[in-house]
């Protein structure tokens, strides 16, 4: 499922933010942000959150950083809900716009980079 792990760092970024409460939160629900764009992914995705979303992300906000177990669990209940329901799927997939890049020579990038990104002939890389 390339979708499930495509949202993953918009809906931890916006778990991260908001905590336990990012299935209520609507206040900046209108900014292009990847916090904001997760809120709006997880809102898709669990509605306003039965006792297990509210599980789930409970662990994801509870975490620790490089505590895995949370997010594979997050993962794997955002792809419960793509088999439950395909089209959905396919709208949280429409939610993942491409950010516009420039150059002349842009590029894509699918999921999350942290780092540099260079492209052209005799870039300096350092």
């Amino acid at each position: 499922m390339d979708t499930a792990d495509d949202v993953m760092p918009f809906v931890t970024a916006a778990i991260d933010a908001y905590g336990t409460g990012v299935l209520a939160k609507t206040g900046e629900l209108a900014a292009d942000t990847e916090v904001a764009r997760g809120s709006r992914i997880l809102q898709r995705v669990f509605g306003r959150g039965d006792a297990r979303a509210h599980r789930v992300i409970g662990r994801v906000a509870g975490a620790k950083p490089d505590d895995e177990s949370g997010r594979a669990a997050l993962r794997s209940a955002i792809i419960e809900e793509f088999l439950a329901d395909p089209l959905l799927r396919r709208e949280v997939a429409a939610m993942l716009t491409r950010v516009p890049s420039t150059g002349d020579l842009p590029v894509a990038v699918a999921g999350h980079n942290s780092g540099v990104i260079v492209t052209g002939d005799g870039s300096p890389v350092g």
